[in-house]
């Protein structure tokens, strides 16, 4: 079992590229709403260059088939909508199981 990567949620968006950082935010709306349908949802943690960072939290966190949503989906409309976007990253949390309560069940990472 790997590991969760604790979440974090920026308030504010740090932009280090030519990304038009207000088309970003209004794409990633026109995409969360098919996201929250399932349970998950997107984080816009910032750009870096043409790099999209998200972190994709909810049941997005936990699901197998999130980097194939991120990859196929969520990065080829970003490339399409947003001039500059070469490649979005994502960090993909998911509760854990605490090994040492194992009978309480599963551990939410701490906010």
């Amino acid at each position: 079992m790997s590991e969760a990567t604790p979440v974090t949620i920026s308030s504010s968006v740090r932009s280090d590229g030519p990304i038009d950082v207000d088309k970003l935010q209004e794409t990633l709306d026109y995409i969360r709403p098919a996201v929250q349908a399932d349970g998950g949802d997107l984080v816009l943690l910032g750009t870096d260059g043409g790099t999209v960072n998200i972190q994709m939290v909810g049941a997005c966190g936990g699901c197998p088939l999130s980097m194939m949503t991120l990859k196929a989906g969520i990065e080829r409309i970003l490339k399409d909508r947003v001039p500059g976007v070469d490649e979005v990253v994502a960090s993909a949390d998911a509760p854990t199981l605490d090994h040492d309560h194992i009978h309480n069940g599963i551990e939410l990472p701490v906010l």
